[in-house]
C-alpha cells in the first residue's frame, strides 16, 4: 500500500514497503539534477466533488509549510498535482487527457495524481507513465516526503495507504488565491463511506468511517467567518451520518426520538448496511446546530448525506434554526425497489417517498435534489418507467443525472453483469433528463415568477454583463441587476431578489425594496431581516403579478414591444 523507490526509503515513515530488498529504480543523474536544481513550485488541479476541493486546500497547506509555493499555472511549476475523481470513467478519462498534455508540454517537470484515482488505480498510475507522484486521500501529510524521495533519485513515490483515524483536524485549511475572497467556505466533517452500495466505489478509494471533533470544526468554522466567510458547507462522503464519540452533548441526545447518550436510528423505513453506529456522542443534528450558533449572519449547508440518515430530528434542525439551509440533498439513485435492492440501498420507493413528502410538510418551502442512475445492472423497463414517476410525484428542483459507470473492485463488478446496453443507457437518461427538466420548468413557471429570495452575493455575472450572481436559500443561481437606490451589494453581503424569469436552473431578477419603507435605498441590515423582507414580498406576490401584468398589457396596447417574461411564451395578456 506504500512505497517509496528511492535510495532514501529508509528515511521516509511511510510503513513497510512491498519493495523491500528490491533495487530501487533510478533516474538518470542529468534528470534528477535538473529537477533538484529547480524552484520547489507545485501547480494543483481539481476535479469531482466539494470533498476533493477542501481536500485540495489541506494540500495547499502541507505543501505551503513545507516550503513549496504554488503557481499560478502549470508552466511556472515544478510538479503538477491534480486532484481526481473515480466516481464515473468519465471522470479518469478527462484526468488521463489532462496528464497527457502535460506530459507532453514538458518531460522535465514531474506529475502527480493525488485522491480517489491515486487510490484506485496506485502502481497502474506509474508503470504506465502517466504520474511520478500517487498520493491517496489519506496521504497528503506525506507529500514532502514523496516529493523529496524524487529529488533523491526515484523514479516514482507511492503511498496511498487508507486510514481508519485521518481525518487532518489539526491542519488549516489553505484556500487557492481563486477562492480567497469567496464567501463560501467547505468545512470537512467527516471522510470515508460504510454504506457499500453495490455500484460504489467511495468505500474503496476513501475508506471507513471516521469524524472530527465537534469542537475543531466549530473553531475552523468561526475562523473562515473571521475571515470574511459568510456561507459554510459541511462536507462528507455520508456527512450525515456524522458521529464524534469524544463529545458528549449537554442534552443527551439529539432531540425529539434520539436515545439520550446518543443512541442511533435512521429514518422511518430505511435498513443500515453497516451495524455498528450505535453509541454515546455528538450526532448530526448536534453538529448543525453547533454550527449554525458561530454567527447568525452564517449560512449554513452539508453534502453529500444518505437519505437514511434524516431522523426527524435532523429534519427539525433544518426547519428551525433559522440559518441553516431549507435544501436537503436524497439521493434516490432508482425508483424501483428492486433495483434498490440490487443497489443495497436498503430502502424501498415508498420509504424514500414518505420521507420526501414528510421533508416538504416538516421544512416550508424546502427544495430537494437527488442524484438518478440510469441502465444500473438489471434495470428494466418497467424499473426506469417507475424512476420517470419518482421524478414527476417528488419534483425535485435539482437533479444530479447519469448512466451507469462499472467501477472495478466494486461489489457490481464481481456479482453482477453490467447488462443494459450502452445505447438503452444513454436513450433511458436523456428520459430522466427530460422528465425532470419538463417538471422543474412547470414548477418554476407556477411558484417562482414574482417570488424573493434572499441571495449571498458571490459576484460579477459570467454570461450577463452588468448582472450579480448569488445563490438563494435553496441553492438555486440567481443572476440579478441592482435597481434600487443605494450602493451595489458586495460580494459576501445578503441581497434580497424580486425573480422576473427562469430557466430550468438560474433564477433572473432585480433587487428588491421594501415597500413598507418610504425610501428604496434602505436594505434590510442582517440576514433574519432579509430572510423576513423575502417573506413578505412572495406572500404579496399575486399582488405584484397584478401590477406587472397591467403594465405590460398597458405597454402591449401602446405598440411597444414586450418581450417573454417567464420563458413561458405567455403574453402579457396571459400574465
Amino acid at each position: 500500500a506504500a512505497f517509496v523507490g528511492a535510495r532514501r526509503a529508509s528515511r521516509l515513515a511511510l510503513g513497510a514497503s512491498p519493495m523491500a530488498g528490491l533495487r530501487p529504480a533510478r533516474l538518470a543523474l542529468g534528470a534528477v539534477r535538473a529537477f533538484s536544481s529547480q524552484p520547489k513550485t507545485f501547480f494543483l488541479e481539481t476535479h469531482g466533488c466539494q470533498m476533493n476541493l477542501a481536500d485540495s486546500d489541506v494540500v495547499r497547506a502541507v505543501l505551503t509549510k513545507a516550503g513549496w509555493a504554488e503557481a499560478t499555472a502549470p508552466e511556472g511549476a515544478r510538479v503538477l498535482l491534480t486532484n481526481t475523481c473515480s466516481i464515473r470513467e468519465k471522470a479518469e478519462n478527462k484526468v488521463r487527457t489532462r496528464l497527457a498534455m502535460w506530459r507532453a508540454a514538458d518531460r522535465t517537470r514531474k506529475l502527480g495524481v493525488l485522491g480517489c484515482m491515486a487510490s484506485r488505480l496506485r502502481e497502474e498510475l506509474t508503470e504506465s507513465g502517466m504520474a511520478d507522484v500517487v498520493a491517496g486521500p489519506d496521504s497528503y501529510r506525506h507529500l514532502p516526503v514523496l516529493l523529496e524521495a524524487l529529488d533523491g533519485g526515484a523514479a516514482h513515490a507511492i503511498h496511498t495507504q487508507l486510514s481508519l483515524e485521518e481525518t487532518y483536524a489539526d491542519i488549516a485549511p489553505v484556500r487557492s488565491a481563486a477562492d480567497g475572497s469567496s464567501p463560501v467556505g467547505y468545512v470537512t466533517v467527516m471522510r470515508g463511506c460504510n454504506n457499500m452500495c453495490s455500484y460504489c466505489v467511495v468505500p474503496f478509494t476513501r475508506g471507513r468511517e471516521r469524524s472530527r471533533a465537534l469542537k475543531t470544526i466549530v473553531e475552523e468554522v468561526r475562523s473562515l467567518v473571521a475571515r470574511g466567510v459568510r456561507e459554510v458547507v459541511l462536507l462528507g462522503q455520508n456527512v450525515n451520518s456524522y458521529w464524534d464519540r469524544t463529545t458528549l452533548p449537554e442534552d443527551g441526545g439529539g432531540g425529539e426520538g434520539e436515545v439520550a447518550g446518543g443512541g442511533y436510528h435512521t429514518a422511518e423505513g430505511f435498513g443500515n448496511m453497516y451495524k455498528s453506529r450505535d453509541g454515546a456522542g455528538a450526532r448530526f443534528a448536534h453538529l448543525l446546530r453547533a454550527v449554525a450558533e458561530v454567527s447568525p449572519e452564517l449560512r449554513v449547508r452539508f453534502t453529500s448525506p444518505h437519505p437514511k440518515d434524516f431522523p426527524p430530528e435532523v429534519l427539525d434542525v433544518v426547519a428551525e434554526v433559522p440559518n441553516v439551509c431549507k435544501q436537503l440533498h436524497l439521493p434516490a439513485q432508482s425508483g424501483s425497489s428492486s433495483v434498490l435492492a440490487s443497489m443495497r440501498r436498503e430502502y424501498t420507493r415508498e420509504a424514500y417517498l414518505n420521507l420526501a413528502h414528510l421533508a416538504r410538510a416538516r421544512i416550508p418551502g424546502v427544495t430537494l435534489s437527488t442524484d438518478i442512475i440510469s441502465g444500473f445492472s438489471g434495470e428494466s423497463e418497467e424499473d426506469h418507467l417507475q424512476t420517470l414517476s419518482l421524478l414527476k410525484e417528488v419534483c425535485f428542483e435539482q437533479a444530479f443525472m447519469y448512466a451507469y459507470s462499472l467501477r472495478s473492485k466494486t461489489h457490481a463488478s464481481h456479482h453482477m453483469q453490467d447488462d443494459v446496453p450502452r445505447e438503452t443507457k444513454q436513450r433511458r437518461l436523456r428520459e430522466v433528463i427530460d422528465t425532470f427538466h419538463a417538471e422543474i420548468y412547470a414548477k418554476n413557471a407556477a411558484l417562482e415568477f414574482g417570488a424573493a429570495h434572499v441571495v449571498l452575493v458571490e459576484g460579477p455575472a459570467r454570461k450577463a454583463e452588468g448582472m450579480l450572481t448569488g445563490r438563494s436559500d435553496g441553492n438555486k443561481r440567481v443572476v440579478f441587476a441592482h435597481t434600487g437606490e443605494g450602493p451595489e451589494p458586495r460580494v459576501g453581503e445578503y441581497a434580497v431578489v424580486r425573480v422576473h424569469s427562469a430557466t430550468g436552473h438560474t433564477l433572473r431578477g432585480e433587487t428588491a425594496r421594501d415597500p413598507e419603507l418610504q425610501s428604496g435605498g434602505v436594505r434590510p441590515a442582517t440576514l433574519a431581516e432579509s430572510t423576513a423582507l423575502a417573506a413578505r414580498l412572495t406572500d404579496g406576490r399575486h399582488d405584484w403579478l397584478a401590477q406587472h401584468s397591467a403594465g405590460l398589457a398597458a405597454a402591449e396596447a401602446a405598440g411597444l414591444t414586450v418581450g417573454d417574461d417567464f420563458g413561458t411564451g405567455r403574453t402579457a395578456a396571459a400574465l
